[in-house]
């Protein structure tokens, strides 16, 4: 028996303004799974992201987040069910410091956990140990990388997305928020990641899903995507 979905998008149809960007995507990811969505820039990968967080509310079709349809919902009730998600642009509070920015968004899980304290934090991201009292608007590209995966933990969610996580950063600090991300992975914690970085992906996700030019082109394992020269090809080489 296949394990439930706790992602699932159906037909989503998403605009800005008068302009479509999502054409009917279908997206399922399963419990427990670490799907890839890959694509290049433009494709729809963040608006996807968005719309299943409530950021980008579909004009049709349906999204369901851990069972719950979630189409219609706002950003925070989403986050509540259990979603925790981490934007392109990070977005961490530049005038409040780093720990200021992880107690802001503690919070127990929907089911009451609480696994994920400052202390732990600072185990699982030694590299914010030192910077606990910098200001966050202060810290490198991959310091704020990692403070924004931290602080999403800190809310306990159950679904992660994770927007363009490797966008930008140093090979040294890639290395190590996959590292990461392999080691949330073995928790058994849903993961979404959204990337133009093919090669990020394959040591992190089991499966990938394609979208070019706000359509799904490939479903599959990340095996079968590895396997597939014309995919990657002609939606994935830059």
């Amino acid at each position: 028996m296949s394990a439930p979905y706790v992602i699932e998008a159906a037909g989503i149809d998403v605009f800005y303004g008068a302009s479509q960007i999502l054409f009917g995507v279908d997206l399922a990811v399963s419990q427990g799974q670490t799907m890839a969505l890959l694509g290049r820039n433009g494709a729809g990968k963040s608006t996807t992201m968005k719309a299943i967080a409530g950021l980008a509310p579909p004009r049709r079709g349906f999204v369901k987040v851990l069972g719950q349809e979630t189409t219609k919902r706002k950003p925070y009730h989403i986050a509540r069910i259990g979603l925790g998600f981490v934007p392109e642009d990070r977005q961490v509070f530049p005038d409040h410091s780093v720990e200021d920015n992880l107690l802001i968004a503690q919070k127990p899980g929907p089911d009451g956990r609480d696994e994920w304290s400052v202390e732990r934090i600072y185990e699982a991201f030694p590299l914010l140990t030192p910077l606990r009292h910098r200001l966050a608007g202060r810290l490198s590209g991959g310091e704020q990388q990692m403070l924004a995966i931290a602080r999403m933990l800190m809310g306990n969610p159950s679904v992660l997305l994770l927007d363009e996580p490797s966008e930008g950063l140093a090979p040294i600090i890639v290395q190590r928020i996959g590292a990461f991300i392999r080691t949330l992975r073995e928790t058994g914690v849903t993961i979404l990641i959204a990337e133009q970085n093919m090669h990020f992906c394959l040591s992190l996700a089991s499966d990938a899903t394609v979208i070019d030019k706000g359509q799904i082109v490939f479903r599959g394992t990340i095996a079968e995507l590895k396997a597939n020269d014309d995919v990657r090809q002609r939606y994935l080489a830059l």
